[in-house]
């Protein structure tokens, strides 16, 4: 990891993975999608379901995603890692875009299931909804701060501080007995979901996480070549 700090590294090691990232991804949201609409309906929730492969999934990777800002934000603060403040910031844009569909997607599933489009007392949805703003927040205060590196600092920290919310997320539904259900899939005793939802649900999440990693590496090298184009140009300024 710490070899591929270097920019010209990275940009040499990231640039034949990245056709093969896009085409994996593009092949499994391909087969999730047909997997997903091939399940049967629900006997209870009918068509309704199938809103399942989309908000499951898009909770997970908007979780993923802030995973990686935060550590990604650890090695910017501590290590100075050259490619960390670029891979944080790479990694806000699309995590919040997931979170947010994750938000969108369970109030379009809470509506017919619990006859609301939302409730404020219930914990897994104020948490995400704190989460997306993390994310907001972040993305805000790198924009409002003209110098970059005091930007990416504050940023960093406040990336670090949100990474407190992801165990709430994660176990919110095991610490507080609220209108979702319980976990269903990492459980001690299994997954509790038949193999018909089980198989395209899993494919659907590895197809949405593969889609983030595609988005980041490519948001991560497009940061890498602004950052050169800024230096390039202040340095030609100073020249001048």
């Amino acid at each position: 990891m710490f070899g591929l700090a270097n920019p010209d590294r990275f940009l040499r090691f990231t640039r034949p993975l990245m056709p093969v990232v896009w085409g994996l991804a593009v092949v499994l949201l391909a087969v999730a999608t047909w997997l997903a609409f091939a399940a049967p309906e629900d006997f209870r929730q009918g068509d309704t379901v199938r809103i399942m492969f989309v908000h499951v999934p898009a909770a997970s990777v908007g979780l993923a995603a802030y995973a990686a800002l935060g550590v990604s934000s650890f090695f910017a603060l501590v290590f100075r890692h050259p490619l960390a403040d670029a891979a944080a910031r790479a990694a806000a844009l699309p995590g919040a875009a997931f979170t947010a569909l994750s938000l969108v997607s369970g109030s379009l599933w809470g509506k017919p299931m619990w006859g609301a489009w939302w409730a404020w007392g219930d914990a897994r949805l104020m948490s995400v909804l704190i989460l997306f703003l993390f994310y907001l927040g972040y993305m805000a205060l790198r924009a409002s701060i003209d110098d970059e590196a005091k930007a990416a600092r504050a940023a960093a920290v406040l990336g670090l501080v949100g990474l407190i919310n992801l165990p709430i997320v994660k176990f919110s539904v095991d610490w507080w007995n609220t209108l979702h259900q319980p976990a269903s899939l990492m459980r001690a005793d299994g997954p509790a979901m038949p193999p018909v939802y089980l198989t395209p649900l899993l494919t659907m999440m590895a197809a949405w996480g593969v889609l983030f990693l595609a988005l980041w590496l490519t948001a991560i090298r497009t940061e890498v070549v602004r950052r050169r184009v800024l230096s390039v140009r202040a340095r030609r300024a100073l020249e001048a």
